[in-house]
Formats: C-alpha cells, sequence, structure tokens
C-alpha cells in the first residue's frame, strides 16, 4: 500500500509525463493503469506494449496512445490556468483517497490546503433544495470547520453550493466532474474563485479543457466520497447523484450520514431511505463528531478490508528499478492460449462478476485471468465496476 511520507520518492518530470500518458490512452483507467504499471514496472515500459496487448485482447485496430507532445501541452495549460498535476507520492494528494478502490494515480489540483489530513466531510444533497436545506449545509459545513473538518462537495447548485460557502473560511475542496478549467454549473463561477481565494482547492482527474459528460459524475461521486472520512446526505430523492457519492462511500467503507426529512417531500425520500437502510440520522453537527472522535478517526485506515486496491502504483517508478512487482510470475502472462481466453470469455456474461468468481469457474491461475482481463479491458470489450466486478461490454455502453 502506497502512501505518502517523508521518505518517498516523488516521479521526475520525465515520469510524470509518462504516467500521464498512459492514463490519456485509449481504454486507459485508473485500474488498469495499476495492472500495467504492476506487470510492466513502469509507464513508459507499459506504453510499448499498449498496442500488442489491445490486439490480443481482441481489437482491430491499435490503441489511441497519448503522445508526449500532447502530455507537455496539458501539464503547460494547467500551469496557465494555475493548476498544478499531482501524483500520490505528492504530500497534496489527498491521504484518504489512496485507500479506494481504483484511486487516480493522477489529480489536477488548484490551491493548495494547509495541511494534507483526513479531519474532511462530504456534504451533497439536492440541486433543488428548500431554503432549510440549504441554511443547515451552511450552519453544518460552518460548525464542522470550526471543528478542524474540511467539506468537500462538488459545486453543485443546492446543497453543494451551501456548503462550500459555509466550510469557506475553514477550508472546502471541490471536486469537478469535468476539467479543473471546467466550472460546472457555470453560475459557480464566482464561487470557485472565492474558494481558491481563501486557501481551498480544486481537484479534477479529467484532462484540462473536457467538458463534463453525464458518465463523468459518478466518477466524480467516487472522488468526493473517497477523499472523505464520512458522507453527509441532506435532502436527496430517490434517484439523485447523491444516492450515488453515499453508495460509493459505503463501498469505500465511508460513514454515512443522513438528516430526515418529511415523507411528503421527494426531496427526502432518499435520505429517509438511507436512514432505514443503516446510515447514521443527524440533525445537528455535534451527531457527526460524535460518531467521528478521535477513536474513530484511525479507524479501519489500513485495514479497509480485502478487496481494496493495494494502493497505487508506482513503487518501481519511484525505486528506479524497472522489475516486475514481487509476486508477480510473468512467466505465466505468456502462457496464456486461446483456449484460455475462449473459457475466460464463456464464463464473463452480461451481469457483473467477480474476479475471484472467474478465478474459480475456469480453474486457471489468477495471473492468467488478470492478463486475459487486462488485454479484454485494453481492447474495449469489458467494463469494470466497483468491488472488482467485470462484465462484457454490451454495444452502446460506456466505460467509467
Amino acid at each position: 500500500m502506497h502512501y505518502f511520507t517523508p521518505e518517498a520518492k516523488p516521479l521526475t518530470l520525465s515520469q510524470k509525463i509518462d504516467w500521464l500518458r498512459l492514463i490519456r490512452s485509449s481504454n486507459v483507467g485508473p485500474t488498469t493503469f495499476r495492472q500495467l504499471i504492476n506487470r510492466f514496472g513502469s509507464a513508459r515500459a507499459a506504453l510499448e506494449m499498449l498496442p500488442e496487448l489491445t490486439l490480443r485482447g481482441g481489437a482491430r485496430t491499435t490503441p489511441r496512445i497519448c503522445s508526449r507532445e500532447e502530455a507537455e501541452l496539458e501539464i503547460e495549460k494547467l500551469q496557465k490556468s494555475g493548476a498544478r498535476l499531482i501524483d500520490s507520492g505528492d504530500p497534496d494528494y489527498p491521504c484518504l483517497l489512496q485507500f479506494i478502490h481504483s484511486p487516480p494515480p493522477l489529480l489536477a489540483v488548484r490551491g493548495r490546503m494547509e495541511q494534507n489530513n483526513d479531519k474532511t466531510i462530504a456534504m451533497i444533497g439536492a440541486r433543488n433544495a428548500s431554503a432549510s436545506g440549504r441554511k443547515l449545509a451552511f450552519s453544518m459545513a460552518r460548525e464542522l470547520g470550526e471543528r478542524g473538518y474540511v467539506t468537500v462537495s462538488g459545486l453543485a447548485r443546492g446543497i453543494d453550493f451551501s456548503a462550500h460557502k459555509g466550510a469557506m473560511k475553514t477550508g472546502t475542496i471541490a471536486v469537478f466532474a469535468g476539467g479543473i478549467d471546467q466550472v460546472y454549473p457555470r453560475e459557480n463561477m464566482a464561487l470557485a474563485e472565492e474558494i481558491i481565494e481563501n486557501g481551498g482547492m480544486h481537484i479534477s482527474e479529467m484532462p484540462h479543457g473536457s467538458q463534463p459528460r453525464a458518465r463523468d459524475f459518478p466518477r466524480r461521486n467516487r472522488l468526493v466520497s473517497g477523499i472523505s472520512r464520512g458522507v453527509l446526505v441532506i435532502e436527496a430523492a430517490l434517484r439523485s447523484g447523491s444516492l450515488i457519492t453515499a453508495r460509493y462511500g459505503l463501498e469505500q467503507n465511508r460513514e454515512i450520514f443522513a438528516v430526515p426529512g418529511s415523507p411528503a417531500d421527494p426531496r427526502s425520500a432518499g435520505t429517509n431511505r438511507l436512514i432505514r437502510e443503516g446510515a447514521t440520522l443527524v440533525t445537528e453537527a455535534a451527531d457527526i463528531l460524535e460518531e467521528l472522535n478521535e477513536n474513530n478517526m484511525v479507524r479501519d485506515l489500513f485495514c479497509l478490508g480485502e478487496d481494496q486496491d493495494d494502493g497505487i502504483h508506482g513503487r518501481q517508478e519511484r525505486t528506479g528499478n524497472g522489475q516486475v512487482n514481487e509476486g508477480t510470475d510473468e512467466k505465466l502472462y505468456d502462457q496464456v492460449g486461446p483456449a484460455d481466453y475462449k473459457n475466460i470469455i464463456e464464463a464473463l456474461g452480461p451481469s457483473p462478476t467477480s474476479v475471484d468468481d472467474l478465478i474459480a469457474a475456469t480453474c486457471l491461475p489468477a495471473p492468467m485471468v488478470q492478463s486475459v482481463l487486462l488485454e479484454l479491458d485494453l481492447a474495449g470489450r469489458i467494463e469494470r465496476s466497483a468491488g472488482q466486478l467485470v462484465a462484457l461490454k454490451q454495444a452502446g455502453s460506456d466505460l467509467i
């Protein structure tokens, strides 16, 4: 498990460019990025292997690989906009984010918090929030800030807006669905600048200049909860992005809090359901502070469950040894044959299946199964979801 320590070696500029090229190449997401680094030892070596792996996975054409010039231009644009690119060894990389499933290997950030601690609370809710809901978000964010907590939210209308405003003087983090230069909605541009002026931070894993798309908001939501020790939901409909964030929070072993509301208000249907399903009912900041006491602050930090990722993914880059991770067996990767591919593809289906179940069903060694899944992923033939679940990609679906 990798996390920032004073002894950690930061990436060189050349290594950071290679990392950026890899994560911006076709069908390479955070999970695939980690697997490629662990298999080949460095981003540069992985980039060289991408065409071969993609064709082996069944793609008809070689992948689009981000060029060095494109990566350098993105870094230049970030710098011109007052942002910078950080990796997991940077002290500004949110410490709790490193322990989620598929954490982003690189983040674009603007601003800088005084300290990188885990006293963070996600505060989310309805965009069409009621006046009382907005007032409660403001007051709770302000009180939590006075007790040393940083509020994390998505810069949306309604509850997000009020939460950022309430935490403005004590620290707040805005997570973007698009590029870090793309404030959404545009009406919150003044709020975004106010966050930076008051010592807050903007964070995005998306390319500079990219407009937020519908499928990008769930990705953003997993970062909102991943950065945070707990997730507070204030007003949310039954089908809302806030409940998606709460679900991610549960998968990431975060505390889930919800404010109850009137059964007659559809904006409270989601929060009331969360409470029925086990979320902690809260009506004031003191309820959250009581739950997140000092005894709980370090709970499960280094024991988030066996299905969590083993960290971010670049120890070879940092040590410079260029070797495959200890514990992998490169010979098994080379032994994968057509019958093994057929076996694994037949075991897959449109419904998400765990990798462990695939290994059991195929009776193949885990490195072989992971190797085939990696190549199928690069070829765009499977899609992954939280909990290390995989499924055959259906026509018209989007990779997340």
